[in-house]
């Protein structure tokens, strides 16, 4: 009897095991109730995609606008890899222009609305209106984005000056990037 009972205990927990690796991840529903205002997007829309874009931010160093002699890191243009939250590869983010594409070959352009502080050391949260999508698949249809959960990609902390005008550093970073279509 304890033989049979150790041998359904094992196979209980064999099914168990099994069916915990074959359970697709769940994950939670986006919520923009905590962001500042001015990034939330407007009622009428719904969620069409999330993504978590990892890689570079290029700065370059230039002279002020109308500020001769004096200089700063401007920000150049990203180039990150866009994942769905279960960490596959589905698209890029590059610029400029700021341009979020699919894998499937569509892609999308957009303009800057707003954008909000996002923490020390964290580009900020931002809200752009999307242009209309070229090619057909995911992009199609995509009203807003919103950058969110930003980790770095701020401007590097070392000397800009007239030494080194013109030279270029890259800093990386990390944040959620979230596709909205009118609902």
């Amino acid at each position: 009897m304890h033989t049979s009972i150790s041998a359904v205990a094992f196979a209980s927990a064999a099914v168990l095991l099994t069916a915990c690796s074959t359970t697709p991840t769940t994950t939670s529903m986006y919520s923009q109730d905590a962001l500042p205002p001015t990034v939330q997007v407007p009622a009428g829309h719904r969620i069409a995609m999330q993504t978590v874009g990892a890689g570079d931010i290029t700065y370059e160093c230039r002279v002020k606008k109308d500020m001769a002699g004096q200089f700063e890191w401007v920000f150049v243009g990203p180039d990150a890899v866009l994942s769905d939250r279960s960490g596959k590869a589905v698209g890029k983010y590059f610029g400029p222009p700021a341009t979020w594409a699919s894998n499937d070959g569509s892609k999308v352009t957009a303009t800057q609305l707003a954008v909000a502080p996002a923490g020390a050391g964290n580009i900020p949260f931002q809200l752009v209106k999307a242009n209309p999508a070229m090619g057909s698949g995911a992009m199609t249809g995509v009203t807003y984005i919103q950058r969110v959960a930003t980790k770095g990609g701020v401007a590097p902390a070392s000397t800009c000056s007239a030494g080194n005008a013109g030279s270029k550093e890259v800093v990386k970073y990390q944040a959620d990037y979230i596709f909205w279509k009118a609902a």
